[in-house]
């Protein structure tokens, strides 16, 4: 954590030793430095990016680094650094930081955002809420518009709710039946189970009346789901890439991409700024209700059970659809 220790306070990290295998160490409670938050974590989610170095590719190097891989938590400030303002021990946050599956972590104070009142005892996972904001506000989606969504994981249903609350028709497509019944209840005008590429092609082309998507969104980080999602946009439309891709290069037919001159767009953020602005604005859009993420935090784990939570989130038994580990 390149930061100080202060002897004879611990805390509990998880370290992956190995592909597919986890330690629950101690260490010394790392010292906040100047402008730094020390957060006592009540917990933090698991990411879908986490399973590639979970796999154990060439380029990743083991053991990992105390509470490393985790990046999606919250909790309560316990400590500051100097030259803090803003902030104080007791204030609950959300933060970017990068090694939160751990009890405690160390943020800049400028990556934390404080929770107000309303979400008291909630879990609020940030990075990823903030992430669906951002991506939202890049596909510019308007009321009447059809909006495609390929694939319901997380991500997707958040999307789905967005998109809903913005007046558009949204078409879900996931490989999931329980993901497909969800999606429905969250507003879903029409849902395809993605097993057939060109039966769904049809199918979409019926329901636009051979016009196709205003918007698409591809959620998933796959080569196919991004082909199908191009297919579904129409002339003029915008392709959104918001599924993580990081198993290799892709390929387009930019023949066809460029006959329905389409817009792109590469909805990923690199600026830890507009990341915290997408958690503000995740906070303000679940308090006033346009949002509502908690019937998509399917499965709780402690943080002994990281390994079952990261292959839960590999494998996705039925029901699934978001793991948190959460703190005691």
């Amino acid at each position: 954590m390149n930061s100080a220790v202060l002897g004879g306070e611990q805390m509990q990290a998880a370290v992956v030793t190995g592909p597919g295998v986890v330690a629950i160490e101690h260490h010394s409670l790392p010292v906040p430095q100047a402008g730094q938050v020390r957060i006592r974590l009540e917990g933090c989610g698991v990411c879908a990016s986490n399973l590639g170095p979970w796999a154990g590719p060439e380029w990743m190097k083991f053991p990992t680094e105390p509470g490393g891989l985790g990046h999606e938590g919250w909790g309560i400030i316990d400590a500051v650094g100097p030259q803090v303002t803003g902030f104080a021990p007791g204030d609950r946050v959300a933060a970017l930081s990068y090694h939160s599956y751990a009890t405690h972590d160390i943020a800049e104070a400028g990556a934390v955002v404080r929770l107000p009142a309303e979400l008291a005892g909630v879990p609020f996972p940030g990075e990823p809420l903030g992430c669906a904001m951002n991506i939202f506000k890049r596909c510019e989606i308007e009321k009447g518009q059809t909006v495609a969504i390929v694939g319901i994981g997380f991500l997707g249903a958040l999307l789905t709710q967005l998109a809903v609350g913005a007046g558009a028709r949204v078409i879900a497509i996931g490989r999931r039946p329980f993901a497909l019944e969800l999606a429905a209840r969250l507003g879903a005008a029409e849902t395809i189970l993605m097993h057939d590429h060109w039966q769904i092609i049809e199918q979409v082309k019926q329901s636009t009346d051979g016009k196709f998507c205003d918007r698409v969104i591809e959620a998933v980080g796959k080569q196919w789901p991004l082909d199908l999602a191009a297919e579904l946009t129409r002339e003029r439309g915008r392709l959104i890439v918001a599924g993580y891709h990081q198993d290799g290069p892709r390929q387009v037919n930019m023949q066809m991409w460029n006959w329905r001159g389409f817009d792109v767009i590469n909805a990923h953020e690199r600026d830890p700024q507009t990341y915290v602005q997408g958690i503000r604005d995740a906070i303000a859009a679940i308090v006033d209700g346009r949002l509502d993420p908690a019937p998509l935090y399917t499965h709780a784990y402690s943080l002994a059970e990281l390994d079952t939570a990261l292959n839960a989130t590999r494998d996705r038994p039925d029901g699934f659809m978001k793991a948190l580990v959460l703190y005691p």
